[in-house]
């Protein structure tokens, strides 16, 4: 039967091995209506964890183009149907989400300030 110290260490060693064990990353999903261009105050910083699947429903009064910077990640909305961003938080900082505006050379301008901001914490 194992002494005392050695029942002691065995728990350390537990312990450590709980405390250095990454949390299992999250399915976030989070729901933003946009109306007249802009989202909700309570919503414009969306929090997730590194390593999370985020999943941002949107639905808007116009159509729109948003683009999230840092992920790359482009999604049309049309009113009246409900549009889904899914990424993997694989990044951790501050990434802003805007709305697109075509430009004559293909490409697009945003509209500032950002919708949304997508922060991602280090897990």
């Amino acid at each position: 039967m194992p002494g005392r110290s050695s029942m002691r260490a065995c728990l350390v060693s537990l312990s450590l091995m709980w405390a250095l064990t990454p949390a299992p990353a999250a399915e976030v999903t989070i729901d933003l209506r946009i109306a007249g261009g802009r989202v909700p105050e309570n919503l414009r910083l969306v929090k997730v964890k590194q390593g999370d699947l985020v999943r941002l429903r949107w639905n808007a009064d116009r159509p729109l183009r948003l683009h999230l910077h840092g992920y790359d990640v482009e999604l049309g909305v049309t009113p009246g149907v409900t549009a889904e961003t899914v990424f993997s938080a694989r990044s951790a900082g501050q990434f802003p989400l805007y709305i697109a505006i075509p430009d004559r050379r293909g490409g697009h301008t945003h509209e500032e300030p950002p919708l949304v901001t997508v922060e991602v914490e280090p897990r």
